[in-house]
């Protein structure tokens, strides 16, 4: 009988163990992934945040910088949850416009930035002067967004290209007008040339501040007297320390002798004479034939020069070479010298908004501080980064990259971050994740969650929106751009992120590393800044002499001073938990572990980003189990002022990769090997969700938009099974009884 016992229990355990199973979710196969089928946007409002939105857009008074933070003229402080719109994009006709404006504002946009949108929009034969008839769609399209409570900023220039009306104010306007690249967008434009060259500086100017005294007659308001103008950029990538730069003086004979005489008389004005300034370099960086009284010193205007060269004096402990420092500090004087006379004039129109100087990046060492104080000294610091993708700027078959920025805390785009300032607000204004890189979605999340939150970062303006809808394929038609924000993997997103932004659910950390810059200090030696940008294009990666791992800790910040004094890098260990990072919030835990992962534990919203397969993760009264390899799984209060113990509708969020039909890869993902076509697939996700005790509720599944479809999911206790597979949803809501 004891044996006939033992094998009954062995075959009762047997089953107990099968039937656990049974309710756990199990990964998904590639053959369910579904069709995305976006369609009837504006059928209902569940998903429709225009109703977060603070319109009209300006009620509040002009976007100031207030230390760290933008503010409002009554104080109340704003981030930016937006997006760029491109080119012709602005001019769209009223009807095109207003589809943008309701577009944005269901996805919780609060922020747009009109990207090199004036190519094309003055009278064709002056550069700066602007014609009613070509504005007319413009003022439009802006007072549209205004009135849904979206707020606007300028990146107007990006190589102001010179017109034949402008010959006559210009030195050199032919050498200008015929300069030929590669990079084709900047030919015969002032790009470069025009942070020393007064002549084109006054172009630039003149055309910001034609823009800012333009009358928009749907508001009765000159730009400059607008509000909801958030923020006027200088220029767009550009900066002195430039290396392109170069290649445009070898076209530019004219002003690569102004240039030069320029920096002559700079060295005059200090050294006197040729016999002590070669004295004072120790008769290095001098090359054959340079003389004060030619006027012919050449300043080296490239980041790569300098950044070699600070690198190395690192390497050899001495001081940077002086004829190294004085290329430095004229360049950077030239810089700051431009950027104050463009404030100067932006002010005198009456404009108290928000200032950018510019967004680029100038190497590694004293030409990236230089650059980022020269930004520093007129407005709030703004850069971009890109990450991941293959080769070009369309996707195409070939190379590729598919590493995920989850499994190196502070690579990608959230290392951008180490570029804040810790007395100006902080700004990425061009930022994706590139197909066909696949963990794509992973991007969002990382900026919204620890840069606009953690790290209390004041705006984010991902790159780009092309249409007022989503695309038929994960590039952007019809030339195949890998810059998509109407892509699954992004703005699918956006309404969970945006409330939670909104809502203030992220609280912003204490800083735990502050790295002090003083030049003086750093030109000597005495101090080394032992940081490096490595840059792929629009790609940049950042290594640092701390650990990268702080930044999942708390803020990383950086600071200009006068005194010489150590940087404060806090002890990490306190943080450091189960293989991972805790924040000093104690709202966000990140691990590398298996690829990485982080949650999100704070009142209004929780969840779960990245590589967490079979993990059963614990939020407080919340759980979250999923058998994909790779999740986003977002729980968020649906109600604008309490969090998911107290709302009545909780949105749940589901993403993981997406693809085209018929798009294939090779085995190890290092190659894409077809583009595929329409339509887009989407991987299903699978989890099961446990619920607090003690409240009734009911699950509906929402379309691909956020309309209820009629059906609903069988619930047991306070769990929710969710196979994505069947459902071949991404949203679900959750209406408490």
């Amino acid at each position: 009988m004891k044996k006939k016992y033992s094998i009954l229990i062995g075959a009762a355990l047997i089953l107990l163990i099968y039937s656990a199973f049974q309710h756990l979710p199990v990964e998904a196969q590639e053959e369910d992934w579904f069709i995305f089928q976006p369609q009837n946007y504006y059928e209902s409002n569940i998903l429709d945040l225009s109703h977060w939105l603070d319109a009209p857009a300006g009620k509040h008074g002009f976007v100031q910088m207030r230390g760290k933070d933008l503010v409002f003229e009554n104080g109340q402080q704003i981030k930016f949850w937006g997006a760029n719109i491109n080119g012709n994009n602005p001019f769209s006709l009223p009807e095109k416009a207003r589809e943008w404006s309701q577009f944005l504002a269901k996805y919780g946009i609060n922020g747009v930035r009109f990207h090199k949108f004036t190519w094309d929009a003055t009278d064709g034969k002056h550069s700066t002067q602007l014609t009613p008839e070509k504005w007319e769609n413009f003022d439009y399209f802006s007072n549209t967004l205004r009135e849904k409570g979206i707020y606007y900023g300028w990146s107007a220039i990006y190589g102001h290209r010179v017109m034949p009306a402008d010959s006559t104010r210009l030195l050199a306007y032919s050498e200008v007008a015929d300069t030929d690249f590669p990079w084709a967008h900047l030919n015969g434009s002032t790009a470069s040339l025009v942070n020393f060259a007064e002549d084109l500086q006054t172009l630039n100017i003149e055309l910001t501040v034609n823009m800012l005294n333009h009358v928009n007659p749907h508001t009765g308001l000159k730009y400059a007297e607008d509000p909801a103008l958030a923020f006027v950029e200088f220029q767009n990538e550009d900066n002195i320390f430039w290396g392109a730069m170069e290649r445009t003086l070898e076209q530019t004979p004219t002003y690569r002798a102004l240039l030069c005489r320029k920096f002559s008389d700079w060295l005059q004005a200090k050294y006197q004479t040729q016999v002590k300034l070669e004295i004072a370099w120790n008769k290095e960086g001098i090359a054959e034939g340079e003389r004060l009284t030619e006027k012919n010193f050449y300043p080296n205007p490239n980041h790569g020069f300098f950044s070699h060269e600070y690198q190395q004096a690192v390497a050899d402990d001495r001081p940077v070479k002086q004829h190294v420092v004085d290329k430095l500090n004229f360049l950077f004087e030239e810089q700051a010298k431009f950027y104050t006379k463009f404030l100067e004039a932006v002010r005198a129109t009456g404009y108290k908004g928000t200032i950018v100087g510019s967004c680029w990046q100038a190497g590694t060492g004293l030409s990236h501080l230089y650059n980022l104080y020269a930004d520093y000294q007129v407005g709030m610091i703004d850069r971009h980064n890109y990450f991941g993708g293959g080769n070009g700027h369309n996707l195409n078959t070939g190379k590729m990259t598919n590493a995920s920025m989850l499994s190196e805390i502070g690579s990608g785009l959230f290392g951008t971050g180490l570029q804040q300032v810790s007395d100006r607000p902080f700004a990425i204004s061009e930022w994706m994740s590139l197909i066909p890189s696949e963990w794509t979605a992973e991007s969002a999340p990382i900026i919204a969650v620890y840069g606009m939150g953690l790290h209390g970062w004041d705006a984010s303006f991902s790159f780009a929106i092309d249409q007022p809808s989503y695309t038929p394929t994960i590039q952007t038609p019809p030339w195949g751009g890998v810059y998509n924000v109407t892509s699954p993997t992004q703005l699918a997103l956006y309404p969970a992120l945006a409330m939670m932004i909104y809502r203030n659910d992220i609280q912003e950390g204490e800083t735990i590393v502050d790295r002090r810059v003083n030049f003086d200090a750093l030109e000597s030696g005495v101090r080394v800044f032992d940081e490096q940008v490595i840059q792929d294009y629009d790609r940049k990666a950042f290594k640092s002499s701390f650990p990268l791992e702080a930044m999942a800790a708390g803020k990383v910040t950086l600071t200009f001073t006068e005194d010489n004094v150590a940087d404060e890098i806090s002890l990490l260990d306190p943080f450091k938990k189960d293989n991972g990072v805790v924040s000093n919030t104690g709202q966000l835990f990140w691990t590398e572990e298996d690829n990485g992962h982080f949650t999100i534990n704070s009142d209004g919203t929780k969840g779960l980003v990245g590589f967490a397969k079979g993990k059963k993760i614990d939020l407080d009264n919340y759980s979250i189990t999923t058998s994909n390899e790779f999740a986003i799984i977002l729980l968020s209060s649906m109600d604008s002022s309490k969090g998911l113990e107290e709302t009545d509708r909780m949105l749940v969020t589901t993403m993981a990769r997406a693809r085209n039909s018929g798009m294939e890869y090779n085995d190890d993902k290092t190659e894409l090997l077809v583009v595929g076509e329409a339509p887009v697939l989407v991987e299903p996700v699978n989890l099961e969700l446990k619920l607090p005790e003690g409240r009734e509720f009911d699950v509906y599944i929402l379309d691909h938009v956020g309309n209820r479809t009629g059906k609903t999911l069988k619930t047991k206790g306070n769990t929710i099974l969710i196979n994505g597979g069947e459902t071949k949803a991404i949203y679900y809501e959750v209406v408490f009884r």
